[in-house]
């Protein structure tokens, strides 16, 4: 098969462990990859398996001003091999009468001569935003098949175009979102679009159940700290904890906009030495803290901005490393988080509700395990890396075909 082209708005970005776990795997099925990244990575800190990844990453200039003659050059090219269909694009691209569609046109036109040069035969976007009208665009240009995975805030948020989130899912050879609960509302918008729900896979080999509890319990919830991730629900939920007398203490994994919030409201509630902001930590660290958490939280609620989960990987890690999961009923958690069955589920925004199932899973710890082997079982069901991403390269063959 001839090489795909992989279009991100930022790689490798600390938070997107999904789609490094399935280049990987891609290339480990022999599939050849280029990657595009929109911008130049700013987290500042990398997980270990970035270096095992083979794909060259091509940066684009950020700025078309202040890297016009690279444009120029490229756009000239791709002019001068189709200047009927260059003329189509832009005029498309125009039509729109926004800045970023211009903006997304001339990055895809800076892509084309690229993509041309290496044979690619397929193009794959993450997020429906940005990267998806990025792969639109070059499609356009270079006739070349595309397809994208459409995530939570990228369909979600109250500033999505659905008129334009509808038409990349009509023009693309395929779109794949990562629950169902994300394809019931893309086929709504799609048309005759082709919608493939794949849930975002994990290697289960290295998330195997191990490892002892610490004493006193640990609650652990990881994510980056903005208000879709319902941290300070998690916060509350702790001090009702404390309230009633329960051992724990409690860290909270990530980086984020609402770190100082959350900072101050853990001084208020006097939780300083029972819960601890730990900022960002590599996969590998991660690996290593998970095994010691009594229980995993993921408290998610709809943002007022309409952003919300999709389906948490770090909810999928918990219970493929056997470790209970308290979680909200958010979007697709509950295709994972069957309650009473898989984990236990609370309403969004009810900390006394979350309070109640921690409790639970810490002092039953019998119903904890129980909950967590049956975890175990259904992400081997459902969410086995291999199984999954040969599912994707299977479409991306057949757009080759």
């Amino acid at each position: 098969m001839r090489p795909v082209a992989y279009i991100l708005k930022m790689y490798p970005r600390f938070s997107e462990t999904f789609v490094l776990s399935e280049i990987l795997e891609l290339e480990r099925q022999s599939v050849a990859l280029h990657v595009f990244s929109l911008k130049k990575p700013d987290d500042g800190v990398f997980h270990a398996d970035v270096a095992r990844v083979r794909a060259r990453v091509t940066y684009l200039p950020e700025s078309t001003v202040l890297a016009p003659r690279a444009f120029a050059e490229a756009h000239r090219a791709v002019y001068q091999k189709n200047p009927r269909r260059y003329r189509t694009a832009l005029r498309l691209a125009l039509a729109r009468r926004r800045t970023a569609s211009l903006k997304h046109f001339l990055q895809a036109g800076y892509i084309a001569p690229v993509v041309d040069r290496l044979g690619v035969a397929h193009v794959h976007a993450h997020f429906a935003s940005g990267p998806a009208a990025v792969a639109l665009h070059l499609h356009r240009l270079t006739g070349i098949p595309y397809s994208f995975t459409a995530h939570a805030k990228d369909i979600y948020i109250d500033t999505v175009d659905r008129t334009e989130l509808a038409r990349k899912l009509r023009s693309a050879r395929f779109a794949v979102t990562v629950s169902d609960y994300n394809r019931r509302h893309l086929e709504q918008l799609a048309g005759d679009g082709r919608i493939v729900r794949i849930y975002n896979g994990l290697d289960l080999g290295r998330f195997s159940p191990n490892g002892r509890r610490d004493d006193p319990p640990l609650i652990l919830a990881v994510g980056r700290l903005i208000e879709k991730k319902g941290f300070a629900d998690l916060i509350h939920a702790c001090a009702l904890l404390r309230d009633r007398g329960c051992r724990f203490r409690c860290q909270i994994v990530g980086k984020g906009a609402l770190a100082a919030e959350l900072r101050s409201r853990i001084g208020e509630l006097g939780l300083g030495s029972l819960v601890e902001l730990t900022g960002p930590i590599p996969r590998e660290r991660l690996l290593e803290l998970y095994p010691r958490a009594s229980v995993v939280v993921a408290p998610c609620v709809v943002g007022s901005d309409g952003n919300r989960d999709g389906l948490p990987t770090v909810l999928i890690e918990a219970l493929a490393l056997g470790i209970p999961v308290v979680a909200t009923g958010v979007t697709g958690i509950p295709e994972l988080v069957e309650d009473g069955r898989t984990g236990l589920l609370v309403p969004e925004h009810d900390p006394a509700a979350l309070a109640s199932a921690i409790d639970r899973v810490i002092t039953e710890r019998a119903a904890g395990e129980a909950l967590a082997r049956a975890g175990r079982a259904h992400v081997e069901r459902e969410f086995e890396l291999t199984t999954n991403v040969s599912r994707l390269r299977s479409l991306f063959e057949e757009s080759a075909a």
